[in-house]
């Protein structure tokens, strides 16, 4: 394979910066300059995935990106997926598929064993695609880090590619951050980077202009742009749930309250982000039975179910569930969340912990057991009740057995298949419910006819379906804002010019 495409790559001052949304801007820009353009990020740290159409498993942040290059997401636009499930110990995605797990006092061996997956991952992008937009991870200047590096400075050096670096001043002391990490590179790596970009800004841009000129000086790069702080478009996170975003309050009386469970290793988040943006709807975040009691209450995914379970009931949640179900509410669970709704999870093989056999919250008729294989699909389906379609995707360790005559709570089935399965489980009056199906919210139809039988139940009248803008709409919105206060003439003569 020859390496033919131009490079661009985005490290930030540290994580949560908004590296993610930029290149997903940058992607859906230069696409629409008629380029076919790839994202890369050699090595993510997220329990927030996605499944690819065969199967297989990339984080979520690459997806959208994939989304504003207008492609379907692939395992090469993000070949090393680290998924935390313990302080010390994560499950290890190489190329979508597990290779074990991996230790905090082992963190080389990424380097030392999957240094060629990378290698041949951006080496096939780089010879089908004319323009290859990289990002980093955290901070190139974790210099203690330096010499198992795959995802920053190393992989630029890799790409050849021109680097920006950008810097969150909403968090303070972006100024400092920014000559810092400069500070800290060698000069082989300073040699990347070209310039700099300021991201969520508020107030006025006058008085950050001297700053930025004492930035220029210290560091010899140019600012490229300084983007507001922007709450109008929403995009999917990446790896931090910024509950203040998804938990405003509507002005609107008639709004149903759901409280989503903020359990240990919270995965897949982005589930919740679509009901967050309905008109009347609250997103309250729950940490303790103190919090009140809510319309429905969400036991989210988590990459440690057994952990997550153990925290549900030191924080008396298992009693706040049987609180909203006393008052006339909805508890859902979903993935890890729906294993703990059940009576039973075992673990034989040790697979997510050292407990063979942990008892669930009693709340479904169902038995977990956890399989070393991984299950990682599409699927495309129907609710059993509103007949609403759904779409979304699976990705658990865990396979979950109905007992007593319990009744699943969705038919689905994977886009190439013809016939259905059943998915999840209902309690008897349909106010319990569980599923494996992330995103299934996403669906409009289906999500207004949840939300309205919640608002039947409470004598509300029914919303119809929300039609906002589609995600592709919103992929544009996004890179028309980053244009408008970015110079993209500059950033695409660096594109052009040799490191």
């Amino acid at each position: 394979m020859v390496a033919t495409a131009r490079s661009l790559m985005i490290q930030g001052t540290g994580s949560h910066v908004g590296k993610s949304v930029l290149v997903a801007a940058l992607c859906r820009l230069f696409v629409r300059k008629g380029l076919r353009v790839a994202p890369f990020k050699a090595q993510n740290m997220s329990n927030n995935s996605f499944v690819t159409p065969d199967g297989k498993e990339i984080a979520r942040a690459q997806a959208v990106q994939a989304a504003a290059c207008r492609l379907a997401p692939r395992t090469d636009f993000n070949p090393i997926l680290i998924k935390p499930a313990g302080e010390q110990q994560a499950q290890l995605v190489v190329d979508g598929a597990v290779a074990g797990s991996l230790e905090a006092s082992d963190f080389g061996r990424i380097r030392r064993e999957f240094e060629p997956a990378v290698r041949a991952a951006f080496l096939r992008l780089a010879a089908e695609f004319d323009l290859v937009i990289l990002e980093g991870a955290g901070s190139p200047a974790e210099v203690n880090l330096r010499e198992h590096d795959l995802v920053n400075m190393w992989m630029a050096r890799l790409a050849n590619a021109p680097v920006i670096l950008v810097g969150d001043i909403d968090r303070g002391g972006v100024l400092a951050a920014l000559v810092g990490t400069m500070a800290l590179l060698n000069g082989d790596e300073r040699r990347h980077v070209k310039g700099f970009v300021i991201n969520k800004f508020r107030g006025d841009l006058k008085l950050l202009l001297p700053g930025i000129q004492t930035v220029e000086d210290a560091i010899q790069r140019p600012c490229l742009g300084v983007l507001p702080y922007c709450q109008t478009i929403v995009l999917p996170q990446e790896d931090a749930l910024e509950w203040a975003m998804l938990s405003r309050v509507p002005t609107r009386g008639d709004i149903v309250i759901i409280g989503v469970v903020d359990v240990p290793f919270l995965s897949n988040f982005t589930d919740f982000e679509s009901l967050a943006l309905e008109p009347d709807v609250y997103l309250r975040r729950i940490t303790g039975s103190d919090a009140g009691v809510p319309d429905v209450l969400i036991f989210p995914g988590t990459k440690n179910t057994p952990q997550a379970l153990r925290f549900v009931r030191e924080r008396g949640l298992d009693r706040l569930a049987r609180r909203v179900l006393a008052a006339g509410g909805t508890v859902l669970g979903i993935c890890g969340g729906y294993q703990i709704l059940g009576r039973r999870i075992l673990d034989p093989d040790g697979v997510e912990s050292s407990d063979r056999e942990l008892e669930g919250l009693h709340l479904l008729s169902a038995d977990t057991t956890f399989s070393s294989h991984k299950i990682t699909v599409p699927v495309v389906g129907v609710h059993r009740g509103f007949g609403a379609p759904v779409h979304g995707y699976e990705v658990h360790m865990g396979r979950t057995v109905l007992r007593d005559g319990t009744a699943p709570f969705l038919d689905v089935r994977q886009p190439h298949e013809l016939s259905y399965r059943p998915d999840g489980a209902r309690s008897p009056d349909g106010r319990i419910l569980g599923t494996y199906v992330h995103g299934l919210f996403d669906a409009p139809v289906f999500r207004r006819c949840f939300l309205n039988s919640i608002r039947e139940r409470r004598g509300l009248p029914p919303l119809e379906p929300t039609t906002g803008p589609s995600f592709d709409d919103g992929l544009d919105q996004w890179a028309d804002f980053v244009a408008r206060h970015l110079d993209v003439p500059r950033i695409e003569a660096l594109i052009s010019q040799p490191v």
